[in-house]
């Protein structure tokens, strides 16, 4: 084997994660030593990926398109893999509400609330300084905002294919625009916040009260003996993730061999929202880890929460710079006006949508779950822990939880949204009738959020 320069596929990877580890450094000495900055409360990875998107730009550093999506797509599931094996904390329980299923819905009302407004905004444009707009293409803002640049991706190639000229760039856009949206408007948000005294740092329990018992609780593996207790981590969040890869692919191969109409659609979907298989995977090792240790199969406790807490922030905190640092600005090309439109409306309407739901559903942790969700429901699951680890570093809190629950149960509310992103563009007059039904599903949503109530013990 040549071990050399010459063989790139041996490099490239090492060089790629150089590059990743320079800018963190950099942009770690930066904030550090810049009062500016330092008082911005801008996370180190997001002024990282900023830094990385300059020096493409510059011409300074030639990053790997395919590998840093690549790391954003396994990094996501990977860390939230890594999170769900945590054992929880004991404390008080909950009232037992609804609080998974409203997250759900606060998630798919807030693909109503951008597909009503990035509908009205195209189908006014088309209808009068451009009328060559492809009508149904404000459909694209819930798709880039909301569900993330895979979904951005699809849809807008599918629109592409559909007479929308620039389809697939215009919707990988609107979704690093929402990227953008989350780390720089919230970071903005996090300091108007943090200066009028309404947010400060939430700590868990073990970290505050006990911190010599928060690196290792009681009857846990030795922290290094036949193997390091670090590596029995990573093996577990390794093995579930391999099992979601199989799992998928066994669904996914069994959809398309009943109906490869149905697989077109859904088995994007699967793949698309990986992480919350690996998440449900993770809980379920986690329950059997402990049914073993109450039966006596099992004598310690083999996750570490401190490791498992570390392992989560590095993967994320690698995603995030890879996914900053690989946005294309070339692809808003020719479609300035409605792509402007589109994310300065997003961003605003969605931030005053989620601070009336989430006031009602997250009365305890309004901050911490009003701030998750924006960072999700402009960007990705990755930018809503993003912030939320500025206010909330050991995820004390169910905010970060709620992203998970929330979006496996928004896969089932958001069912409707498929019919309604397919039936769009079939004429003018249909994308005025799908903006009326997303409307009426938006406040049916708002009633469930706001009338539904857990029956009582």
């Amino acid at each position: 084997m040549d071990y050399s320069a010459a063989n790139t596929a041996l490099w490239n990877m090492i060089i790629q994660l150089g590059l990743i580890a320079g800018a963190i450094m950099l942009a770690n000495l930066l904030r550090q030593k810049i009062p500016l900055i330092r008082r911005s409360l801008m996370p180190v990875a997001v002024l990282a990926g900023f830094l990385m998107l300059i020096a493409k730009y510059l011409r300074l550093i030639t990053p790997d398109q395919n590998l840093m999506e690549m790391l954003v797509y396994h990094g996501i599931a990977l860390g939230f893999i890594a999170m769900s094996l945590r054992v929880p904390e004991e404390k008080a329980a909950g009232k037992g509400d609804l609080t998974g299923f409203k997250s759900g819905a606060i998630i798919v009302s807030t693909y109503m609330v951008q597909g009503v407004t990035g509908l009205l905004i195209t189908l006014l444009l088309s209808a009068t300084v451009m009328p060559g707009l492809f009508p149904a293409s404000g459909l694209l803002l819930p798709m880039g905002y909301g569900q993330g640049p895979g979904q951005a991706n699809n849809v807008g190639s599918s629109y592409e294919a559909l007479g929308f000229a620039g389809g697939r760039s215009f919707g990988l856009a609107v979704a690093a625009a929402g990227y953008l949206v989350a780390c720089v408007v919230g970071v903005v948000i996090l300091n108007v916040l943090s200066r009028k005294g309404r947010i400060g740092q939430t700590r868990s329990a073990a970290a505050e009260s006990h911190p010599a018992d928060f690196f290792m609780s009681r009857d846990e593996i030795p922290v290094s003996d036949s193997i390091d207790k670090l590596s029995v981590q990573a093996a577990m969040v390794l093995l579930v993730y391999l099992v979601t890869y199989l799992a998928a692919w066994g669904l996914t191969s069994g959809i398309a061999a009943l109906s490869p109409g149905l697989a077109a659609t859904v088995n994007t979907l699967i793949w698309g929202f990986n992480f919350i298989i690996g998440a449900a995977f993770a809980m379920l090792l986690r329950v059997l880890l402990q049914k073993g240790r109450k039966t006596g199969l099992i004598l310690r406790q083999y996750q570490n929460n401190y490791l498992l807490n570390r392992i989560s922030g590095f993967f994320f905190d690698i995603m995030i710079v890879a996914g900053i640092g690989s946005i294309n600005l070339e692809d808003i090309r020719g479609l300035w006006l409605p792509f402007l439109l589109l994310a300065a409306a997003g961003g605003i309407l969605t931030w005053v949508h989620l601070s009336i739901v989430c006031k009602k559903v997250y009365p305890g942790y309004y901050y911490e779950g009003l701030i998750s969700m924006y960072g999700m429901m402009t960007g990705t699951i990755s930018s809503g822990v993003l912030l939320l680890r500025e206010i909330d570093p050991d995820l004390a809190t169910p905010a970060a939880n709620n992203l998970i629950v929330g979006s496996s149960f928004g896969i089932v509310l958001g069912a409707p949204v498929l019919i309604l992103v397919g039936m769009a563009p079939k004429s003018v007059a249909m994308s005025w009738i799908v903006l009326g039904l997303a409307a009426a599903y938006g406040a049916v949503l708002y009633l469930t959020i706001f009338r539904l109530k857990a029956k009582k013990r």
